[in-house]
């Protein structure tokens, strides 16, 4: 939304804008109420999951058809056979190890940018406003926010300063919604506008919003055609293996008059060629040479297949909104209504941005082009709503003069018809 200031538009002293009265000031929690609670475990400690467990990377890699069959036949060699004639189990280690080391670099780099990605919501404590990480709020704190934050527990709200909440994500509403003191505000949902602060009641697991993610996260391999193929030959090798084993044996046994760990030793021997080793080794390289190539282009990968999921696409969309842009705006030009003096203006612009201590993007916009004047003291102040369109501030300018100025869109403010 673009912002416009009427130079002249005073509130008319007839029909002045109702300011609230604001309620008494929650002191929060004292550091031994803290305490008590997280004694009790009431406490916001949801794990964040942003990728896979080191034990699920494992488990994945580990547990596999190839690793079975070809670890089976390296442990009858080992028992029965020397060192050098196990060679072929080294395959394990190479092709396991190539997928759990890749991974759980992908999974560092996830959980790092988690950290710093966190939002660390404003809580008082002895009625002293202290930023702290999500996982440490706990039951009945109060919790401060602006436009932009994140409602991160669910609780009540005690304080409401124009305060609007979208909770489209909860309800699929995309209208704002004006929250009041008593008002229930859920976790999942953001502030628009205005500022206030709420008392946590639900906190960790019982948390709206956490229940939700814990009943959606679920994590999907990528599928991979290749793997998919791969297991297919080793599932048509592992039946094929059980007759030519007996024969093999039997062979050995009667035939040549061998004895039982030779005929065993011989009998591996001539199953493992049956196991495309090679096949399935040659995939990991090429998959870890792809991961090793994205990554020179900062790309990050978090599983091996993905690289053939990636070759597969032939067509990518794009949502640009906060990814291509940024989440800013610039003034370029100021233009006075009825021959008014700019740099007057520029100090009343100043003096509002000043006023509003949690300004949205079109009055951060307006702060970093018209400096605050310290001469200009704020009395009163509106806060911005999408509902009213405006805000406002009565000011005092250290002349001696008052002035009371609204700050919005132009529709709303001049009357209909007029020429600017």
């Amino acid at each position: 939304m673009t912002s416009h200031i009427d130079a002249g538009a005073e509130l008319d002293p007839v029909h002045p804008v109702p300011l609230p009265v604001p309620p008494a000031r929650p002191r929060g929690l004292s550091q031994a109420e803290v305490a008590e609670r997280l004694a009790r475990g009431e406490v916001n400690d949801v794990p964040v999951r942003s990728s896979r467990s080191l034990a699920d990377i494992l488990r994945a890699n580990v547990l596999t058809r190839f690793n079975a069959i070809i670890g089976v036949l390296w442990l009858i060699m080992l028992f029965v056979a020397p060192i050098q004639d196990s060679l072929f189990g080294f395959v394990i280690l190479a092709n396991t190890g190539i997928g759990i080391l890749q991974e759980w670099r992908a999974k560092q780099t996830l959980d790092s940018l988690a950290v710093i990605g966190e939002s660390r919501p404003t809580v008082r404590r002895d009625d002293t406003a202290v930023e702290i990480a999500t996982s440490e709020i706990v039951l009945d704190d109060v919790i401060e926010v602006g436009p932009g934050d994140k409602i991160a527990v669910d609780g009540v709200c005690v304080e409401a300063d124009g305060l609007e909440i979208d909770e489209s994500l909860l309800t699929g509403e995309a209208d704002p919604v004006v929250k009041r003191p008593g008002d229930q505000v859920m976790s999942g949902s953001f502030v628009v506008a205005g500022g206030g602060a709420f008392q946590a009641a639900r906190v960790g697991r019982e948390a709206y919003a956490a229940r939700l993610a814990e009943e959606a996260s679920r994590f999907t391999l990528v599928h991979s055609e290749l793997r998919t193929g791969i297991s297919t030959i080793l599932k048509y090798v592992t039946w094929m293996m059980v007759p030519t084993a007996v024969g093999l044996v039997i062979s050995q046994l009667v035939v040549k008059n061998s004895d039982l760990k030779d005929s065993v030793a011989r009998t591996v021997g001539g199953i493992v060629p049956m196991v495309p080793e090679g096949l399935v080794l040659l995939t990991s390289v090429a998959f870890a040479i792809g991961v090793i190539r994205l990554g020179r282009k900062q790309c990050l990968v978090q599983e091996l297949p993905a690289i053939e999921g990636l070759a597969r696409v032939d067509t990518v969309c794009l949502d640009k909104t906060g990814t291509l842009t940024e989440g800013g705006m610039d003034v370029t030009e100021l233009r006075t209504l009825d021959g008014h003096d700019e740099s007057y203006v520029r100090r009343v612009l100043g003096a509002l941005g000043e006023s509003d201590p949690r300004p949205n993007a079109s009055l951060q916009a307006i702060i970093d082009a018209c400096p605050a004047s310290e001469e200009w003291r704020c009395v009163e102040s509106l806060p911005f709503s999408s509902a009213r369109k405006y805000s406002g501030a009565s000011f005092s300018e250290g002349n001696g003069e008052s002035s009371t100025w609204l700050l919005g869109a132009p529709d709303v403010l001049l009357p209909a018809g007029a020429p600017a």
